[in-house]
């Protein structure tokens, strides 16, 4: 806090409405002027400068029709891309891609699971389950072959979850090369903060960590059991999500040949046939005590699949810092431009647009960067500006560009990155989930006051959202990072409307089609969290010393291995 005020203090004082801040309102719209933080003449003229029809523009375009959902390595994702990197050009940024462009090439690899493939659950005694694709399971071959066959027996193993910190291992020792894991999604329940955060999800409760350590365990198969209460979404979402392409960065070690979820009714099913009560053992599951369970049931799996090895592109920008001494640290912005394309397979409306998921955060990302190649002063650090590909995919994009990003990462002191910020309104509240495990949460804590806006704590912190954008990319290879984003009280509105829209989004809008650009958003909202993220940005590259995580937090020997 006290480098914070040091860097302020150099700072020229000027005044602004506050509350034009919070609503984001046009420039020239003003209200009753109070002090504000003291930021430099350029950056308050350049943050002036943000518009909510602007960021309008872009989701606009972005989440038109034309552009077809913007599917990783599709045509409309490139289109996407290209848009990208031409609104940087206009701003007077530099290339910060491969050879002088503003492309960063991403290997990948496109899995789409074809419809030859078989997937049955076999119990010791009674009838085999087929399984029915999309309505029963999902499944991908991580592998990356054309073929793979399972015939593995399934060993349910609770959570999935070796977690040493928490005293917590749910394989104890079993031997599991060669099988096929039964596991739940989430972690054990608890309110104990320090017993895996306690109602927040930690990364141990991502699908993603799990597939991850059945693979460093052996295993050949997973089958993850979804429950609506425990993912925080519903099977439309999962089903919606892992249909079609879905893309992998290019295979380096070994996959599962089954990364699949089973609907609940067939988890239960599956249960009964092993004679045994779902609901008994997801009870079990929550006891330190608890052992992995063989089913006596096997998996038989025949996938076929379509492999297409192809590039997508990260977007990449940079304005070059004032001071050399420390132009070669920046402060990033980030916010995945992908969204999941055209399924030529649904009936009707087959177009993800992806309007608020996340043609907003590419909005916003693209006004900040207008605005700060505009204005008349640079800051002292580098700003690194990142549309990147493939979030959709698995944060691909972001983890590729973050094992390979131009500038090293322990010289990156911070990312601010946007996703699905949502059009309804003037907020009186900020979302900065993760931000408090920084050295640079005091400083976003005065900012928030200054532009009016309280801190909500997470809204859902049972849903991981931390670990479910591309912050957290940067986050695992030691970059301080967080996402700004709207609370769910908007002025004019009570709480109780915030929540509901927000629910409501997630049960009808969330990785459907449905998700489409409206003339009637109120962008008021995306342009008040573009200012609050720019003066932030403006404020990190200021600082004397960069910025690192909580001393004690999961990533911090990631940064200090990164400093060495």
């Amino acid at each position: 806090m006290r480098a914070m005020a040091k860097t302020i203090s150099a700072c020229l004082t000027l005044c602004l409405s506050v509350g034009a801040w919070a609503e984001g309102a046009a420039a020239g719209a003003r209200g009753s002027h109070t002090p504000s933080i003291r930021l430099p003449g350029a950056a308050y003229n350049a943050m002036e400068t943000i518009n909510a029809e602007h960021i309008r523009w872009h989701v606009r375009y972005l989440s038109h029709d034309l552009l077809e959902g913007r599917g990783t390595g599709q045509r409309g994702g490139d289109i996407a891309a290209e848009y990208m990197a031409t609104q940087f050009a206009e701003y007077g940024l530099k290339p910060a891609g491969d050879h002088g462009t503003y492309m960063q090439k991403v290997p990948l690899v496109g899995i789409t699971t074809l419809p030859e493939t078989q997937f049955a659950l076999v119990p010791r005694q009674g009838e085999t389950m087929n399984l029915k694709p999309l309505d029963d399971y999902v499944a991908y071959d991580q592998t990356q072959q054309a073929q793979s066959d399972v015939d593995a027996e399934i060993v349910y193993v609770g959570y999935g979850i070796e977690a040493p910190e928490y005293n917590w291992d749910d394989y104890k020792g079993v031997d599991v090369r060669g099988k096929v894991l039964l596991m739940l999604v989430n972690e054990p329940p608890s309110d104990d903060p320090k017993f895996f955060k306690g109602k927040a999800l930690t990364y141990y409760g991502r699908w993603t960590y799990k597939y991850e350590e059945a693979v460093r365990k052996g295993a050949v198969g997973v089958l993850l059991v979804h429950q609506t209460e425990m993912a925080s979404y519903p099977w439309e979402v999962v089903r919606n999500s892992n249909s079609g392409e879905k893309s992998f960065l290019k295979l380096e070690g070994p996959g599962l040949k089954v990364a699949s979820w089973i609907h609940l009714d067939v988890a239960r099913r599956l249960a009964s046939a092993s004679g045994t009560d779902l609901d008994k053992m997801m009870k079990d599951a929550q006891a330190r005590e608890f052992r992995p369970v063989s089913l006596g049931t096997k998996l038989k799996a025949h996938m076929v699949s379509k492999v297409r090895n192809f590039e997508s592109n990260n977007v990449l920008a940079i304005l070059p810092g004032s001071d050399r001494h420390v132009a070669d640290e920046a402060v990033m912005y980030t916010a995945h431009y992908d969204h999941f394309g055209i399924r030529p397979d649904m009936p009707g409306d087959n177009i993800f647009n992806g309007a608020n998921d996340n043609a907003t955060g590419c909005g916003i990302l693209l006004e900040i960067a207008r605005a700060f190649g505009t204005a008349a002063q640079r800051p002292r650090r580098s700003i690194l500006f990142a549309a990147v590909t493939a979030e959709e995919q698995g944060l691909l994009g972001s983890e590729y560009l973050g094992k390979h990003s131009r500038i090293a990462v322990s010289k990156i002191s911070l990312d601010l990155n946007y996703d699905d910020v949502k059009p309804l309104g003037a907020p009186e509240e900020v979302e900065v989930s993760g931000a408090e495990r920084t050295t640079f949460y005091p400083a976003v804590e005065a900012m928030a006051r200054e532009f009016r806006l309280a801190i909500r704590p997470d809204a859902r912190p049972e849903a991981g959202h931390f670990y479910r954008s591309d912050h957290f990319s940067m986050a695992r290879v030691g970059i301080p990072a967080f996402s700004i984003n709207e609370g769910m009280k908007y002025k004019g509105h009570t709480e109780a409307w915030g929540i509901e829209q927000e629910r409501e989004f997630v049960e009808k809008h969330y990785h459907q089609p449905s998700d489409e650009y409206h003339p009637e958003m109120d962008f008021t909202g995306d342009s008040a969290m573009a200012r609050f993220g720019f003066a932030l940005g403006w404020d990190a590259a200021s600082l004397p010393k960069l910025i690192e995580w909580q001393r004690g937090d999961e990533f911090e020997a990631a940064r200090v291995k990164g400093q060495q």
